[in-house]
């Protein structure tokens, strides 16, 4: 019997294509909590993540059997990547049309005023009251929205890393994060809730 304490995500989910149905199940013991964590951040309803978070492994159990994963050191990132995508056909199914949005190519270059790559910075640094208005408000973001919000500010990931995970350019990613500023701002003002952003 193997010990699959001491093996890596990425090997397990090659043992796994080579028959052992064991190594699988470490594999989603491992990872089934963060997974369920982020697509209800995103969601913000249980059945929904519930459909979603089936829907995501029975997805990588197809494309683990059909060899459409090879070992890049990566698999939480691929895992997530598959379910992001999951989300997003939720998404589109149930588009709100009340929320800014951006353009279909999300070009920043087209933007005046301030520099919106100056805005986010990689080491902008948010006060904690921010994060709490900002938890209180999230639920009214369309999906992409919140789930960038939710990657940079509480996985604490880089716009290159959101981009990879989530398969689009940086500047859709920062484009993301720009509207859902402008989303949260107006809801603030709407509610009388001051938000200001550390540079």
């Amino acid at each position: 019997m193997k010990n699959f304490n001491s093996m890596s995500d990425e090997a397990l989910a090659l043992l796994y294509v080579e028959g052992n149905d064991k190594a699988f199940d470490e594999l989603l013991s491992r990872t089934q909590d963060k997974l369920f964590t982020y697509i209800m951040f995103v969601v913000r309803d249980h059945d929904t993540a519930d459909d979603i978070f089936q829907e995501t492994f029975v997805k990588v159990i197809t494309k683990l059997q059909e060899g459409k994963y090879t070992d890049s050191g990566k698999f939480s990132f691929w895992l997530t990547r598959i379910a992001h995508n999951v989300i997003m056909d939720w998404y589109r199914a149930q588009k709100n049309e009340h929320i800014v949005e951006p353009t279909e190519d999300n070009d920043l270059s087209n933007l005046k005023g301030l520099s919106v790559l100056d805005t986010f910075r990689e080491n902008e640094i948010v006060n904690e009251q921010i994060l709490s208005d900002v938890r209180k408000m999230m639920n009214a973001l369309p999906a992409p929205q919140r789930e960038v919000v939710y990657m940079r500010f509480y996985q604490q990931l880089s716009f290159k890393e959101i981009a990879e995970m989530t398969g689009v350019s940086i500047n859709t990613s920062l484009g993301r994060m720009r509207y859902a500023l402008m989303n949260l701002r107006k809801m603030a003002k709407v509610h009388n809730i001051e938000l200001a952003l550390q540079a």
